[in-house]
Formats: structure tokens, C-alpha cells, sequence
């Protein structure tokens, strides 16, 4: 009976935490475009030292969770992301490449 109760409660935890591990952590790209009325930008991953890699990649398109966050950004800027996935990919950190 212990036993099962130690499972049980191993397995809650672990389903609660999944959504937060499936947040995506370092993300790089070039941003597209911007639609502050919307709170939304647009932006083509870039995969660094991957040989192969497909050359012809679109642009996705993520919600802010900040419109502020998109303030010191433009399209043709260089970012690193990191992004919560949820019903809607939410952009919960931006930072501008120099």
C-alpha cells in the first residue's frame, strides 16, 4: 500500500511539472515581423552548426507576454528566445543580439 501511494504521488508530481519542462529554453532566430497591436512577432529559427540543416525554414509566429518586450526590437534583428508552450507558443523571454 505504501508503495502504491509513493508511485501514485510520483506520477502527480511529474504530470504537473511537464508543462514547465516543455518550456523552450534558448531558442535563436531573426525576427520578420512585429504586430504590436496584436501583441504578436514573427520569427525564422536559425540552427547553429548544423550541417544539413534545412535552408528554407519559416518564419513562426509567437504571442508576448510583454508588449514592452518588443519595444528594442525590429525586423531583421537577431534574438534569443525562450517560449512556454501552451495552446499558443508565449515568447516569456527576449533578448536582442548585438
Amino acid at each position: 500500500m505504501k508503495t502504491a501511494t509513493i508511485t501514485l504521488a510520483t506520477a502527480a508530481v511529474l504530470a504537473w511539472s511537464l508543462p514547465v519542462l516543455a518550456a523552450e529554453q534558448g531558442a535563436a532566430g531573426v525576427v520578420t515581423g512585429i504586430n504590436r497591436l496584436n501583441g504578436t512577432i514573427a520569427i525564422k529559427r536559425v540552427q547553429n552548426g548544423t550541417v544539413g540543416a534545412a535552408a528554407a525554414a519559416t518564419a513562426e509566429e509567437f504571442k508576448v507576454k510583454d508588449n514592452a518586450m518588443v519595444e528594442d526590437v525590429h525586423a531583421g534583428d537577431r534574438v534569443t528566445f525562450s517560449t512556454s508552450d501552451g495552446n499558443t507558443k508565449t515568447i516569456i523571454k527576449l533578448d536582442r543580439q548585438k
